[in-house]
């Protein structure tokens, strides 16, 4: 039951960053090529790179197409509804970060399932649910949201953290999992809502 649990939040996770890779498009005022194009770097980006970087073969979306063609409906449908919307930027802000906490948890969840080490599986974690929107970002010409002064990565780390230690703990799969997109989702959510954020580097005057 717990499985298809997952397998149902592994899609989530799919349809809410493909959403704001579209949302992105919206806002550059992109053509529907271009809704799919960043919608689905989005939505399956970060997990791609986790999956080379894994040597895992074949990759999700090739041996299961049903990842694109969902990709690119969520895409077009952004594509006709997005003026809708009225702040697009404050939902996208929001699908990132439930998106941020799911793929975090899951990338590390398959990381542990692939044989590494814990470390690199918060590793993978991260990478699952940041690389994806750094390209977003990239590719439609906006500010990454990784250079923003609130919380963004660590909120992936702790989430993927979280359940490596809880896993490494013995603590119930699906309480781990649960627990560690709270805790992701959480940090994030109290970053945009209180302005969260860790000391920042300060340049000091060079020694005479």
């Amino acid at each position: 039951m717990f499985d298809n649990a997952i397998a149902v939040l592994d899609w989530l996770g799919v349809i809410v960053f493909a959403m704001t890779g579209a949302l992105v498009a919206s806002r550059r005022q992109m053509d529907a090529l271009g809704f799919v194009l960043l919608g689905t770097v989005t939505g399956i980006g970060g997990g791609t790179i986790r999956d080379v970087l894994l040597d895992r073969h074949p990759l999700v979306w090739i041996e299961q197409p049903l990842y694109l063609a969902l990709c690119i409906l969520v895409s077009l449908l952004v594509f006709v509804t997005a003026h809708l919307v009225q702040s697009r930027l404050k939902l996208l802000l929001w699908l990132d970060a439930v998106g941020l906490a799911l793929y975090a948890t899951i990338g590390a969840e398959r990381a542990l399932e692939a044989g590494t080490s814990p470390l690199v599986a918060v590793v993978m974690g991260m990478i699952t649910a940041t690389f994806g929107g750094i390209v977003r970002d990239l590719l439609g010409g906006e500010r990454s949201i990784i250079f923003s002064p609130e919380i963004y990565v660590t909120a992936a780390v702790a989430a993927a953290l979280a359940f490596v230690a809880l896993d490494r703990l013995g603590v119930p799969r699906e309480i781990g999992i649960s627990a560690a997109i709270l805790i992701g989702f959480g940090l994030r959510a109290g970053a945009m809502t209180r302005g969260w954020s860790l000391p920042r580097y300060r340049p000091r005057p060079p020694r005479s």
